[in-house]
Order: structure tokens, then sequence, then C-alpha cells
């Protein structure tokens, strides 16, 4: 049975194309989102980065560094309006598969304490905190720290 509703749903590549949309959608979702040109550099220096779309609408959107046997998930982020429907489970997948294709046995992970959905998606796939990062956020007053989480990925 499919998590996703009766839509077309598809996790394709981030293309040039999909940068000012992608942007515009971060910027709706965070105080301090990354930039147009964040995303443009993800691109270029080759991270793993996909666009989740339900009926050529854009839902969400992922980017993943991969380096030797480890996965860094770098920003994994779902539209408010398709929040709470499983996008970002279908897009957390989507990422075990691909960092375990190239060769990763290990996925990391930076979330801020104050996000506990996010906390809690993570730790239904496995991940434990491995450390902490103080000042690592900007926040509205001050920074906010981050928890450093970390999973094996299965084979």
């Amino acid at each position: 049975m499919s998590i996703w509703p009766q839509s077309v749903v598809r996790v394709e590549p981030m293309r040039q194309r999909d940068l000012d949309e992608v942007a515009a959608a971060e910027a709706t979702l965070f105080d301090f989102p990354w930039t147009r040109g964040n995303f443009a550099d993800s691109l270029q220096t080759g991270h793993s980065a996909w666009v989740c779309r339900v009926d050529r609408a854009l839902a969400g959107y992922g980017i993943m560094l991969l380096a030797l046997d480890e996965a860094h998930l770098l920003n994994l982020s779902v539209l408010k309006p398709w929040q709470g429907r499983g996008y970002a489970r279908g897009m957390l997948r989507h990422f075990f598969r691909t960092a375990r294709r190239n060769g990763a046995t290990r996925m990391y992970l930076e979330v801020r304490p104050s996000n506990s959905r996010a906390i809690a998606l993570y730790q239904d796939f496995g991940f434990v905190r491995v450390g902490l990062r103080r000042g690592y956020y900007p926040a509205g007053e001050g920074r906010e720290d981050a928890l450093v989480m970390a999973s094996d990925i299965p084979p």
C-alpha cells in the first residue's frame, strides 16, 4: 500500500530550472532559509539533490552529501500544504536507497532540538543522537543548538 494518496508522485533529480521554485518554497518554511545560491552550489558540487512533485506541484525537496561510506542529509523539507501526509517519510526512504546504492553505510544529519516532528520522524528511521553542535543555527534571538543524529543504512 502506498503512503501517498491517489496522485502522480515523483521524486526526481533537482535541476537548475527548479531552483527559483525551491528557493521560494524554502523562504516560506524557515526564518533563516537556504538561498537560491546555496541550492545552486549544491547542484554544482554534485550533491544528491531531489524534488518531490505531486501532480507536477512541488511538495518537497532535499539535498544529501555523499562521501565515501557516509551520507549527510543537509536539507529535507516539505511544503506546508503537503506536511503530515507522508512525503517527508517517502523522501527519507528515497535518500536511504540512494545512499545505499552509492556505498554509504551510515547517514548523519543535524536538526534543531525545537523541531520535534522532524526528530520523531528521524527516530522512526533509526536515527539516534550522537552529538550536539552548540549555537549551530541562527535563531530569532541568538543561536540555537543542533542535535547531530546518525543512523546505520541497512543493506
